[in-house]
This record gives C-alpha cells, sequence and structure tokens, in this order.
C-alpha cells in the first residue's frame, strides 16, 4: 500500500534554520514539490537547510535522484543540505549511492537541531 507524499517546511531554531519534513514515499511524483520546499526559502536563509526523513517510508531511484539535484544546487550556492532521522535502511542506501560523502548525517531531528 502506497503512502502518501506529504511535505512541510518550517523553520527551527528561532526562525533561521529551514527544516523540509518529507513523509510517504519519495518518488519521481515528489520532485517538483521537494524542489519548490527547497525555492521558496529564502536565498540568506538557505545556508543550512535539514532534510528531516523521520516519517518517510520509501525512496525509489527518482527519488535519490531528485536529492542529488538538490544537494547540487544547494553546493552551487555555498549552501549546505542535512538529512535528518534516515533509519538503518535509508542509511545504507544513501551510504552505496554515496550521498553519505556530501551531507551531513544527523540521527534524529533532534541532535541535528543541536549543532550550531
Amino acid at each position: 500500500m502506497m503512502e502518501e507524499f506529504k511535505i512541510r517546511l518550517g523553520f527551527e531554531n528561532g526562525g533561521n534554520l529551514p527544516v523540509i519534513h518529507i513523509s510517504g514515499e519519495i518518488t519521481s511524483e515528489a520532485e517538483e514539490e521537494i524542489v519548490q520546499s527547497y525555492e521558496s526559502i529564502p536565498q540568506d536563509k538557505r545556508v543550512r537547510v535539514i532534510l528531516n526523513f523521520s516519517e518517510t517510508s520509501y525512496i525509489n531511484s527518482a527519488g535519490i535522484a531528485t536529492l542529488i539535484s538538490l544537494i547540487t544546487k544547494s553546493s552551487e550556492n555555498q549552501g549546505k543540505i542535512e538529512f535528518a532521522g534516515l533509519n538503518t535502511h535509508f542509511r545504507k542506501v544513501m551510504d552505496i549511492v554515496g550521498l553519505t560523502d556530501f551531507v551531513l548525517i544527523h540521527d534524529s531531528l533532534h541532535s541535528a537541531l543541536a549543532q550550531v
């Protein structure tokens, strides 16, 4: 059974740290919403953006391609994308495709927010 994809953009740490909360399945259908969420963040707040995967149930190759394009876009603008809340399986997938070389991975959103 497919879980509905949902995305919510929030600002933590006094409104200075953008967090994109992703739940459900990350497939090609999710690409536009993820990119739009990122692009809706004011340029001066894109220095550090956290993607929270704690409610993500599935990701396929199209979803990984979306994450790669987001990481590329961010680094071209001297920004950083960080991942939080990856379960063991997703962490292993990110390792296999090499994303862990380009993003900082936090065990939880809480630990990501604690780092300044």
